[in-house]
């Protein structure tokens, strides 16, 4: 009879601890679905085919988005990244930094991809070491070495530039958009200016299979969640021209400032919309 008690209490301790483990491992769930349902496994949205013989017009065009602007904090936020949802600029790290996804050029005055350039060497030029000799305030005086290291701080890149080709299509009738490539840029701050500092240039078409797998917030609908390849097909940013393809390779900045600078880059931006229109005869 006691081995009969003693087993029953026995197997009812095994009962207990094995409900606890099932209550441990199996985590709550944070949502109204788990969070496996909010895997991303879609493909970037094809170019419609395009050739030689019916692009009549083109234009290259170079863009700016500004991450302080209201509508463009999609690109700047979370600061900490969550499991499916990332700022641009740590998106696009990770995916240097895996290697093989995406592939980052060196910064060139011409623009173009180059000379490749790895994750390693990207951190370690946005990696400052300052020597400092200093003396101490009591006796006997001695001198002293400080080494103040200052690591790369995602949260500076406030900022995206974009390359881009503007063309008509006369197969189409249409004017059409392709991004080439883009930049980010990180704002340093230097005798008490802001002053950006352009890290390196990637493929667009070649980090479109990351941009389709990374989603974006939708400030207007939780359940809908965008990804970047969708933000930047859609045009949901809001940009200002610096440069346009001129005979000079200059920016705007070169030969306008301030308020005309920002008039420049409306001109610019009319001047392409008004080819459209005059096409086309009523």
């Amino acid at each position: 009879m006691k081995k009969l008690f003693v087993g029953l209490i026995t197997f009812s301790m095994l009962l207990s601890l094995s409900a606890v483990s099932q209550i441990i491992n199996e985590a709550p769930v944070d949502g109204l679905f788990p969070e496996e349902s909010w895997s991303v496994n879609k493909k970037p949205i094809p170019y419609p085919p395009i050739r030689k013989a019916d692009v009549m017009w083109q234009k290259r065009i170079w863009r700016e988005i500004d991450f302080k602007q209201k509508f463009n904090q999609k690109f700047y936020y979370p600061l900490d990244s969550q499991q499916n949802w990332k700022s641009f600029i740590n998106v696009v790290l990770d995916a240097l930094k895996e290697g093989g996804q995406m592939t980052a050029y060196d910064i060139s005055n011409t623009d173009e991809l180059l000379v490749p350039i790895t994750y390693n060497e990207i951190i370690g030029r946005q990696t400052d070491t300052l020597h400092e000799v200093s003396r101490r305030p009591y006796p006997p005086y001695e001198e002293y070495d400080t080494l103040i290291i200052t690591e790369f701080d995602p949260s500076k890149v406030m900022r995206l530039r974009i390359k881009e080709d503007w063309y008509f299509d006369k197969q189409r009738s249409q004017m059409m958009v392709r991004i080439i490539a883009m930049c980010p840029v990180l704002i340093v701050e230097r005798d008490g200016q802001e002053q950006p500092s352009p890290l390196f240039w990637v493929s667009y078409n070649e980090a479109r299979d990351v941009f389709a797998q990374a989603l974006v917030f939708n400030e207007f609908n939780a359940a809908m969640r965008l990804t970047y390849d969708e933000l930047f097909w859609k045009r949901l940013f809001d940009s200002y021209i610096y440069k346009e393809q001129n005979v000079y390779d200059r920016r705007i900045n070169a030969y306008a400032t301030g308020v005309d600078a920002l008039l420049e880059s409306e001109r610019i931006k009319n001047e392409m919309f008004r080819f459209e229109e005059d096409l086309w005869q009523y």
